[in-house]
């Protein structure tokens, strides 16, 4: 009797020690909060932070928790929760390269290409997802018919919609790498280099040296030399009543070859001439002008991409908007046979109300957080995260998320806006998800970082 006694004493001096520290760190935060919200960096702007007890779901902190904002990039924690959810752990995309109709005097018509939306398709950042293997995968089975001659490549991505570029993306953005949008067929990341030098001097115009690989969409440079140490200030721009792209801003002087990274519009062409071209130069093969009536499809190469965790893991840990694009769109396609961003963002937001978000606190546009229309509440971003963590597939979300300040965080940044989501053990064992997001401040978005990371410490 005495022994229970003790244990049950233990038990409440337990319970009662951490529902104290639970108690005075709610404190620290207010503290801490209230000198953030009083800083002339935010004298105009809008903040919200939640912070809950990971293992208890007690709410530890509310400052505008159910206000809708702006996300950036830390949007990417729900769109990759989700596709872990209805894709699947096991989910990988397979493209299928082959042939129509049959081989007649060492010709044959059409090579055919039919993806599945893959986005690490030609990527560099797999050996097996990389051109050069994809080409060769491909020039290897073609070798084995003993062919001379083909008619064409053509790219079979019926159900995909064709728009890749989402509502709500900005100009300025979709010309650039990061707002490369996601396609039923992608290749080399939709994106491409351009090599520039510049002058010597301050305001001297700026030339490119050449693109790698070679671009498919002509070029017009008007890009300036800045000062040294300047950076990359340059934007790529596709105007709609000109086939010619515009590249406008600065770089620093004395470059002999500064690089820049572009979206590719037309990833079809680029990876049709590619494969061309390596047929010609490896089996000195031709085009030949034939035409062929047959619906007798013959598959030589199925390629699979990496599996999933580690698609999710370079999605979040280096925030690539292409993934999370791609991801939507092939939530849509397998739920519903069309890939499209707004019927994929209607599945999400589906899920997540069967799981108690009201799809007024997930107001999304896209997959990526790219588009300054995106109005998420720090509160549903906070039950995403706690929802991930009782699910199987957990490690591998958990492991792709960067590290910032000392702790496990996605971060998210577009023009006037920052956040931090994600989880934190304090010194003290206690586990805690939190979301931060910050609105329309003014000044240098390094020195507001600072800020939100002071707050952010008294997780610790």
């Amino acid at each position: 009797m005495y022994n229970t006694m003790k244990k049950l004493f233990l038990i409440l001096g337990l319970l009662l020690s951490v529902h104290t520290f639970a108690q005075t760190l709610s404190i620290r935060l207010q503290t801490a909060y209230q000198k953030f919200e009083g800083d002339s960096q935010l004298s105009n702007a809008i903040s919200s932070l939640y912070v809950i007890d990971a293992n208890t779901g007690q709410v530890v902190f509310d400052r505008n928790s159910k206000i809708g904002l702006p996300t950036a990039s830390t949007l990417k924690i729900v769109t990759a929760a989700t596709a872990y959810e209805l894709l699947g752990k096991d989910f990988r995309y397979e493209t299928k390269f082959g042939y129509v109709g049959s081989i007649k005097n060492k010709t044959l018509g059409d090579f055919y290409l039919r993806p599945s939306g893959d986005p690490t398709f030609g990527s560099w950042r797999w050996k097996t997802t990389s051109d050069t293997f994809i080409a060769q995968q491909i020039v290897s089975s073609i070798k084995k018919l003993n062919i001379t001659g083909f008619n064409s490549i053509s790219i079979d991505d019926r159900g995909w919609n064709s728009e890749s570029v989402p509502d709500g993306w900005i100009w300025q953005d979709i010309g650039n790498y990061y707002g490369a949008g996601a396609a039923g067929f992608n290749w080399r990341e939709n994106q491409f280099d351009i090599i520039m030098k510049s002058g010597k001097e301050i305001g001297d115009p700026v030339t490119i040296v050449k693109t790698n690989p070679k671009s498919i969409v002509p070029l017009k440079c008007v890009v300036t030399s800045a000062q040294k140490g300047s950076g990359d200030n340059s934007y790529v721009y596709y105007p709609l009543t000109d086939r010619q792209g515009i590249i406008r801003g600065t770089i620093p002087v004395n470059e002999n070859a500064f690089a820049i990274a572009a979206s590719n519009p037309v990833p079809k062409n680029s990876f049709t001439t590619f494969i061309i071209e390596s047929l010609a130069t490896k089996l000195k093969m031709s085009q030949v002008n034939h035409q062929w009536h047959s619906i007798d499809t013959t598959v030589l190469v199925s390629h699979l991409s990496p599996v999933f965790d580690s698609i999710i893991y370079w999605f979040l840990k280096k925030s690539i908007n292409l993934y999370g694009e791609a991801l939507v769109k092939t939530i849509a396609y397998q739920k519903n046979g069309i890939g499209e961003t707004g019927k994929g963002v209607e599945i999400v937001k589906k899920f997540w109300k069967e799981k108690g978000i009201a799809p007024t606190e997930l107001n999304m546009v896209d997959g990526s957080g790219l588009s300054p229309l995106n109005r998420i509440t720090t509160h549903a971003q906070v039950m995403v995260l706690q929802y991930a963590k009782s699910q199987s597939w957990f490690s591998g979300y958990f492991d792709a998320f960067p590290e910032y300040n000392g702790m496990k965080m996605k971060s998210g940044t577009i023009n006037g806006v920052k956040g931090f989501c994600g989880y934190q053990k304090s010194k003290d064992g206690i586990e805690y998800i939190f979301s931060f997001l910050v609105n329309n401040y003014n000044g240098a978005s390094s020195a507001v970082v600072q800020k939100m990371y002071k707050v952010l410490d008294e997780l610790k």
